[in-house]
């Protein structure tokens, strides 16, 4: 396994972070703590979470995934031994069942938030805590281009980030990161967080991957001045570049089969691009899903990949893309792909 600093903290968090939404909905407890024994048993060190999980996001399911790795850490794993990542969520109506789909990043929803996440995770602290999407209106999860419009619950950036000093004043957090961000809202916190001596975000987890490198345009050099690390996820494209979607196929058990709504990854251009990344890595001899992840495993503005799987099979598989090294000529080819195709899943 390889190690990266997360952000300009001390802390090494391995390059290959295990995600965990599909626990509690596509995989149940004993499958998960099969995951995290195995991962930590590969070097994995970093796990990453929500209060929303399991996706898709419902009321039945809210929470269960940090409870279920509560229970593991209960009865496996020395709280020391990982690096545990959180998160609280934003605003909005499809969430009706967090906060009434009221949530603000003010000080009681933060306090809420996070006391009933580390209860849940039996643990007294989490090393990284960040906020899931913007409070504000910007453009995130796929949305292209930025319509101003009123805001009336929107609660001052400055505001969230002493809050989130006293968390970690109190011990309950040691680090803070954002999540679905843009380079505006990266930069004006990480300015805020200066100017008035409040903590410093370590970590952008966005989505990154063959299909959407939207994040070099702006916040890859971000990133890279100014020690802001990438959690990239959805590195796959919601496993749609493993090709084992592609001819139309529906796999039993997959995420496109039993969520269709989740269409992201999907559109015909999208299909296209794929096609022409899975053909490049067979031309050399490689799994297309490992070839994917080595892509992002290798970018200079990245802390750590996030990925997820339901089977075991599929897990060991992505944690080994951590030993695959790409030459210049595929390296070559896929931005021939690129320039054809960019970003057909923003």
């Amino acid at each position: 396994m390889e190690y990266r600093k997360l952000g300009t903290t001390d802390i090494d968090v391995s390059v290959i972070c295990l995600g965990t939404m599909t626990w509690g909905e596509q995989n149940n407890q004993e499958q998960a703590f099969e995951q995290m024994d195995y991962a930590l048993a590969q070097g994995v060190n970093f796990i990453d979470t929500a209060e929303l999980y399991a996706i898709p996001p419902k009321a039945e399911t809210y929470g269960r995934t940090e409870e279920i790795i509560g229970e593991w850490l209960k009865e496996r794993c020395s709280r020391e031994q990982i690096i545990l990542a959180s998160k609280i969520a934003g605003l909005g109506d499809w969430v009706p069942h967090i906060r009434n789909g009221r949530t603000r990043f003010n000080r009681q929803d933060i306090v809420v938030a996070l006391d009933a996440s580390l209860k849940r995770l039996q643990t007294d602290y989490l090393d990284l805590y960040q906020l899931h999407w913007p409070q504000r209106n910007a453009n995130f999860f796929g949305r292209l281009g930025f319509e101003p419009e009123e805001e009336a619950h929107f609660t001052p950036l400055l505001e969230t980030l002493q809050v989130l000093d006293e968390q970690v004043q109190a011990g309950k957090i040691r680090h803070i990161g954002l999540s679905n961000e843009t380079p505006w809202g990266v930069m004006r916190f990480l300015q805020l967080a200066d100017q008035h001596s409040l903590p410093c975000v370590m970590s952008v987890q966005n989505p990154y991957s063959l299909l959407n490198r939207s994040y070099e345009v702006g916040l890859a050099e971000i990133s890279w001045r100014e020690k802001v690390g990438l959690l990239a996820y959805s590195p796959l494209g919601m496993g749609t570049l493993s090709g084992k979607y592609l001819d139309e196929a529906k796999p039993v058990g997959s995420r496109l089969t039993l969520f269709p709504d989740y269409t992201r990854y999907c559109s015909s251009e999208a299909g296209r691009a794929t096609e022409k990344y899975v053909a490049l890595a067979r031309e050399h001899g490689m799994n297309p899903a490992q070839m994917a992840l080595a892509y992002v495993n290798s970018r200079s503005f990245l802390t750590s990949t996030i990925i997820g799987a339901t089977t075991m099979e599929q897990l060991r598989s992505n944690i080994e893309s951590i030993q695959l090294k790409l030459s210049d000529e595929v390296l070559e080819g896929i931005e021939a792909i690129h320039t054809e195709h960019p970003n057909p899943s923003p």
